[in-house]
Order: structure tokens, then sequence, then C-alpha cells
């Protein structure tokens, strides 16, 4: 049963994921990924608050957690993403890229499992 859940999840975090990315990028004119940034540094946050919070119980965990920020969150796609600004010569923003990826999503987790410490303790 609890592939269902994370099914369930999954089926919303997929297009969640590709419509917040077009929307995001549409907004900007360069090439960095800004898109592919906003929802893996959103999906870190979520499960920041679900790793903090002892309220959340187990279902809701696979809900969101597996099922939807898996869905919602692109390790694939931000690694090809790198890949192509540097194949362009972009390479400073490649660099950016890794490291503003890597050091925002931590802050990101850190973050969201202090607020799910403090509002759902």
């Amino acid at each position: 049963m609890n592939w269902l859940i994370v099914v369930a999840g999954g089926v919303i975090g997929a297009p969640l994921r590709y419509l917040t990315d077009r929307f995001v990028q549409s907004r900007h004119a360069s090439a960095f990924p800004w898109g592919t940034f906003a929802v893996n540094v959103t999906g870190c946050l979520v499960l920041g608050v679900l790793t903090g919070s002892a309220a959340v119980g187990p279902d809701l965990r696979l809900f969101l957690g597996t099922g939807l920020c898996g869905a919602l969150t692109t390790y694939s796609t931000f690694s090809y993403e790198t890949l192509r600004l540097t194949e362009t010569g972009a390479g400073p923003q490649a660099f950016v890229n890794v490291v503003g990826s890597v050091a925002a999503g931590l802050a990101a987790a850190f973050a969201g499992f202090a607020l799910g410490q403090s509002v759902w303790p």
C-alpha cells in the first residue's frame, strides 16, 4: 500500500516540477537554470520541515517526502543543465549553479528542519 502513497505524491510532484520550472524560467532571459534551482531548493526546504517535525506521520512523509519531493526535485536535470552551461562556454555560470545549488539546498534543508522543530515539534 505504501507504493500507492508514493505514486500519489509523484503524480502531483512531476507536473508541479515541470510547470514551476517553465514558469520561473520564462521570467529570466539568462541561460542560468533558475527553474531547476527553484524546485530543488523548495524540495530541500520541504524535506527539512518533514525531517524536523515529529508531528508528521509516516504516510504523510511517504506522500510529501518520497512521492512529491522525489518527483519535484531533480538531480539529473541539475547535472544536465550544468553540463550544457559548460559546453556552451558558460563555465562561470556552471560553477555558480553547482556551488549555489548545494549551498542554497543545504541552507533550505537546515531552515526547514528548524521550522519543523519549532512549529510542529
